[in-house]
């Protein structure tokens, strides 16, 4: 591909970081191309976010935004200054040589100067044979409460979730809206959830909680009718029934298309250096939940795409291609080196 169609800078992904790096990227002349995804099971081009109904605490907004608006009026704004979106998955990425080389799903590969990868995090499953086939067969059991927990399926009915952080509590909250009664299955004796979302869900009347206990099986042929629970103190088993299952249990990094060219931590999030968005490839950058297993938060995200974009748009200043953000140092001062390097 000739070197007029390679693009500035490519971005991965389509929630709050990617945006927010799609919105500096394109104020700054680069015309960014964003690879925004498309639906695929629970997961969404928009994130986590999408699967979110209240969002109280995005500074700006003083009344409660849903995800998806939140979203949209990020993509909104990326697009507005001049960003390009693909509604496509990335397949593949080559980073062994530039420019890098981003293959998608149908479209032709592209070639990019820099790479900001912001691909977020996937719900992880119990991983039960049974949870999985009515998972999938749309048989009562689901990791996204927000996504199907209205569904006519749902109404008046006793809902499980299974978990003890934010998640399970926000989707157990929402669920109370439908259900009948909300059971949470938790593993421990206390919940690792936030104390104001934990207290409020406790203090719920349509709420309970089987503490110390594990699902061991999910009931049911065509749909769900309980499951099958152990005490992992007592080691006592008895079937609980219900008529949908929600799983709340973490997330997985959406890392797999990156074929093990930039380094990860022990639990595949992408690594990068201290306070920067840099990865071990240089000109590749990486934000949001894909780099944060601590605070997964939309601000910090969008924080980390702001720092990503600026530091993209830096890196092809230094090699001769657009004009330098300002952000000289104390370390630091910008240089406009010749053309693109191949080191």
């Amino acid at each position: 591909m000739s070197e007029s169609h390679t693009e500035h800078v490519i971005i991965i992904g389509s929630g709050p970081a990617a945006w927010t790096a799609a919105i500096y990227a394109a104020r700054a002349n680069l015309m960014p191309l964003v690879f925004e995804g498309e639906p695929v099971g629970t997961e969404l081009p928009g994130g986590q976010l999408m699967l979110t109904t209240d969002i109280e605490n995005f500074p700006g907004f003083p009344e409660p935004i849903s995800g998806p608006e939140l979203m949209e009026r990020m993509k909104a704004q990326a697009v507005h200054h001049g960003a390009r979106v693909v509604s496509e998955l990335v397949r593949t990425v080559d980073f062994s040589q530039r420019p890098f080389t981003i293959v998608p799903n149908y479209a032709a590969p592209v070639t990019a100067h820099t790479v900001i990868i912001a691909t977020g995090a996937a719900a992880k499953w119990i991983g039960l044979e049974n949870e999985l086939r009515l998972a999938q067969a749309g048989g009562g059991v689901s990791a996204c409460a927000v996504c199907d927990g209205a569904m006519p399926f749902y109404r008046n009915k006793r809902l499980i979730v299974v978990g003890g952080g934010d998640t399970a509590m926000e989707e157990a909250m929402y669920l109370t809206k439908f259900a009948s009664e909300v059971v949470i299955i938790h593993r421990r004796d206390s919940f690792r959830a936030s104390k104001v979302m934990a207290n409020r869900v406790l203090a719920h009347p349509k709420v309970r909680v089987v503490w110390n206990a594990r699902v061991t099986d999910v009931l049911g042929d065509d749909f769900i009718t309980g499951v099958r629970l152990e005490d992992s103190v007592t080691g006592d088993v008895h079937a609980l029934v219900a008529g949908g299952l929600f799983v709340a249990i973490g997330h997985t990094p959406n890392t797999k298309f990156l074929g093990g060219q930039l380094e990860t931590t022990e639990h595949g999030y992408i690594k990068v250096a201290s306070w920067r968005t840099a990865t071990n490839i240089d000109g590749v950058f990486a934000a949001g939940d894909v780099i944060d297993d601590y605070y997964r938060q939309a601000i910090t995200s969008a924080g980390t795409g702001c720092m990503a974009a600026l530091e993209a748009e830096r890196w092809l200043a230094h090699h001769g291609i657009g004009e330098s953000p300002v952000l000289d140092t104390a370390e630091t001062t910008v240089g406009t080196a010749g053309t693109v390097s191949h080191h």
